[in-house]
C-alpha cells in the first residue's frame, strides 16, 4: 500500500505536489504553535498570557506602520507583473524594507521614552519588536517567491525548523525567566533572527539589487494607500484584546486571547488556500476568464465553512485540552470568532479584483469602516455586556466588511469586465447555511447530548456529500500552475 501511495505521489504534477505541501506546511506550522499553547497557559498566569498577547497585538500594528506590509499585496502582484525580472524585484523590495526598518528604529531611539509610554512597553520589547518586523518581512519575501515558482522543498524545510524551534526556545526562556512575558517574546525574535537572516542574503545575492527607483516607486505608490487598509485589518483582529486589557483587565484579555488563538487555527486553511489560489485568480482576471473562478471559489468557501464548523462543534473539549479551568469562559467566545474566519476568506476572494485593478482607495474605505465600527461597538458594548461580546462585534464587523468588498468587486467588474464573477444566490446559500449550523452548535453547548446529536447528524450529511467534498479538494490542488 505504501509503495502504491509513493508511486502515485511521484506521478503527481508539480503544481499538485506544491499545493499539497504548502497546505501541509501551513497546517504543521500552526499545529506546532497550538500544541505549545497548553504548555504556555500553564507556565504563565492568565494575566501574563494576556500581556503577551497584547504585546503580540502591538507587533502586528507596528509591522504595518514600519514595513507598510510590502511583502504581501504588492509583492504577490509584482511577482506576476514583473515576472521577467523577478529576482531583481525581490531584492529591491528587501532593500526598501531594510531602509524603512532602520529609519523607524532611529525614530524610536531618538524618542525612546515617549514611545515606551505610548505602547506601555520596555526598550527591550520595542527593539525586539522592530527586529521581528524585519525578520518576518525577510521570510515572507523569500517564501512568496518560492510559492509562485512552486519551489516547495526549501520552503517546507525552513518553515518546519523555525516552527519547531520557536516553542522549544520559548519554553526554556520562560521557565527560567522572572519576566516571562519578555522572555516569551525574545524567544520568538531570537529564533527568527537565526532562521531567517540567511534568506535575506540569498535573495540579495540572486537579485544583486538594493535600490531600484522603478521598483521602489511602484511598491510605495501601491502600498502607501493600502496602509490604512492593513492597519484597519489589524485593528479588526487585535484591538479587542488591547481594549479588553485596558477596559477590563489582563486576565480577561488572556481568556479572550485563548479563544481567539484557538479560532485562528482555521486561519491556516485561509492562508493555505489563498496562497494557492491568488496567482491563479490574478491570471484568470488578466486573461479575462473570470467565469472559471466561480466554481473553485464556491468550493473553497464550502471547505472553509466545514473546517470552522468542526472547531465550533468541539470547542468545549478543545478549550479544556488547551488550558486549565481558569480559561473555561473561552468556550463561548470561540464560535463567533470562528465564524469570522469564514468571512475573512470571503473578503479575500472579493478583494482580489480590487488588488488586481489597483483600486486601493476602495480597499482602504472598506477596511477603515470595519475597523472604526469594531472599536466603536467594543467601546459601547464591553462595559454593558462584558468582554465576551467582543467576539460578536468581531463577527458583525467581518460580515459587513465582506459585504462592502463584494459590492466594490461587482462595481469594478461591471466597469472592467462587463460580467460578475459570482452568483449572489449561491454565495447567500453557502453563507446562511454555515451561520445557521454554527449557531445550532453554539446552542448545543448547554447539553452534551444535544450537541453530539447535532454532530452525528452533521457527520451523516457530510458523509453523504463526501464525493462533492473530495471534488472540492481536487479542484484546490489542480488550480496551481507555474507562473
Amino acid at each position: 500500500m505504501l509503495v502504491s501511495i509513493r508511486n502515485k505521489y511521484r506521478h503527481l504534477p508539480k503544481q499538485v505536489k506544491a499545493s499539497l505541501w504548502f497546505l501541509v506546511c501551513a497546517f504543521f506550522e500552526k499545529s506546532i504553535s497550538i500544541i505549545a499553547t497548553p504548555i504556555f497557559t500553564r507556565i504563565m498566569s492568565t494575566s501574563e498570557y494576556g500581556q503577551f498577547n497584547v504585546l503580540y497585538s502591538w507587533l502586528t500594528i507596528v509591522t504595518i506602520i514600519v514595513s507598510l506590509n510590502l511583502c504581501y499585496g504588492v509583492y504577490t502582484q509584482g511577482l506576476i507583473k514583473f515576472s521577467h525580472d523577478r529576482r531583481r524585484y525581490s531584492a529591491a523590495l528587501q532593500g526598501l524594507t531594510v531602509v524603512l526598518v532602520l529609519a523607524w528604529t532611529l525614530v524610536y531611539l531618538g524618542f525612546r521614552d515617549f514611545w515606551n509610554s505610548v505602547f506601555s512597553l520596555t526598550t527591550t520589547q520595542m527593539l525586539a519588536m522592530l527586529l521581528m518586523v524585519w525578520t518576518s518581512s525577510v521570510f515572507n519575501f523569500w517564501a512568496g517567491e518560492r510559492r509562485v515558482a512552486l519551489q516547495y522543498k526549501s520552503l517546507v524545510m525552513v518553515t518546519l525548523l523555525v516552527a519547531i524551534a520557536k516553542p522549544l526556545v520559548g519554553v526554556l526562556l520562560v521557565v527560567y525567566a522572572n519576566d516571562k512575558v519578555t522572555a516569551r517574546f525574545l524567544g520568538l525574535a531570537l529564533v527568527e533572527l537565526v532562521g531567517y537572516t540567511g534568506l535575506f542574503f540569498v535573495q540579495m545575492y540572486r537579485g544583486k539589487t538594493f535600490f531600484s527607483r522603478h521598483f521602489w516607486r511602484h511598491a510605495l505608490m501601491f502600498n502607501i494607500p493600502l496602509a490604512p487598509h492593513y492597519l484597519s485589518q489589524i485593528v479588526l483582529s487585535s484591538a479587542d484584546r488591547i481594549m479588553i486589557a485596558n477596559m477590563v483587565n489582563t486576565k480577561s484579555a488572556g481568556i479572550y486571547s485563548l479563544a481567539y488563538s484557538l479560532s485562528q487555527i482555521m486561519i491556516l486553511f485561509n492562508v493555505a488556500l489563498s496562497q494557492t489560489l491568488s496567482p491563479w485568480i490574478y491570471q484568470k482576471i488578466k486573461d479575462r476568464r473570470v467565469a472559471d473562478i466561480a466554481g473553485v471559489a464556491y468550493g473553497a468557501l464550502v471547505l472553509i465553512a466545514v473546517v470552522n464548523l468542526l472547531l465550533i462543534a468541539f470547542a468545549p473539549e478543545i478549550v479544556s485540552i488547551f488550558a486549565p479551568r481558569a480559561y473555561a469562559k473561552a468556550t463561548w467566545i470561540v464560535p463567533p470568532i470562528a465564524m469570522s474566519v469564514f468571512f475573512i476568506f470571503a473578503f479575500d476572494l472579493f478583494a482580489k479584483f480590487e488588488f488586481y485593478y489597483e483600486r486601493t482607495s476602495l480597499i482602504m474605505i472598506a477596511s477603515v469602516i470595519g475597523a472604526v465600527l469594531n472599536v466603536a461597538l467594543n467601546y459601547w458594548l464591553i462595559p454593558i455586556l462584558g468582554y465576551e461580546v467582543a467576539g460578536y462585534t468581531t463577527l458583525i464587523c467581518y460580515v459587513m466588511y465582506a459585504a462592502v468588498h463584494y459590492w466594490f468587486m461587482n462595481r469594478i467588474c461591471r466597469e472592467k469586465l462587463d460580467t460578475l464573477p459570482y452568483d449572489r444566490k449561491i454565495l447567500g446559500m453557502i453563507t446562511l447555511t454555515f451561520l445557521a449550523v454554527g449557531f445550532l452548535f453554539l446552542g448545543g453547548y448547554h447539553s452534551v447530548v444535544l450537541r453530539y446529536l447535532l454532530i452525528l447528524i452533521t457527520a451523516v450529511v457530510g458523509f453523504s456529500k463526501r464525493d462533492y467534498l473530495m471534488t472540492i479538494v481536487n479542484q484546490m490542488l489542480r488550480v496551481r500552475k507555474p507562473i
